[in-house]
Formats: C-alpha cells, structure tokens, sequence
C-alpha cells in the first residue's frame, strides 16, 4: 500500500540534508522525494542559516524569506520502509 510520509524543517538546509541522508544512506529513490515550503508563500525556511546569514562585519539581514516551515515529503510504496523513513526525518531535525 502507498502512503505519504512528511516532516517539517525549520531551515531549507536541514530539509536538504534530510534529502541526502534519505537518498545515500538508506536508498530511497529521490524521484520519491518532494521539497516545498509549507505555505502559500516562497520560503526558505523560519529560521535563519546559509546565504541568509550575516557575515563577519557585516549587519544582521532581514531580507530573507522566512514565511514557513520547509515541507519535504516522501511517497512510499514499501511499508517496511515506513519506520525507516520517520527515523531518519527525525535524526535530521524533522519538527
């Protein structure tokens, strides 16, 4: 039976990282994996990181878009994989 399994980051490179960790580690097909913000609105997250972050000597940014939790969200049609998934969501920082 096919189900979908989705978690919620607070920066798009936790949510990345997620990917990746899906992907390499544990062999989940990437073309099972989506990456959205969770709104109406572009996001990069809600939390500030990355190219988004002030660096040395500079002022603290306010122009990113931080609107909403980043969704990533994988279809899976092998249950036994269900427990598997969740827990490495939760390893990289799912919310």
């Amino acid at each position: 039976m096919s189900q979908t399994i989705e978690a919620r980051f607070a920066t798009r490179a936790e949510a990345e990282n997620a990917v990746e960790l899906l992907v390499q580690t544990h062999g989940i097909e990437r073309s099972d994996i989506f990456i959205a913000a969770d709104g109406p609105e572009n996001s990069v997250g809600e939390e500030i990181s990355g190219g988004d972050a002030a660096v040395p000597l500079e002022e603290e940014r306010d122009d990113a878009a931080l609107h909403s939790p980043i969704l990533v969200s994988i279809d899976v049609n092998d249950e036994a994989k269900v427990e598997l998934i969740k827990s490495a969501l939760a390893e990289a920082g799912a919310d």
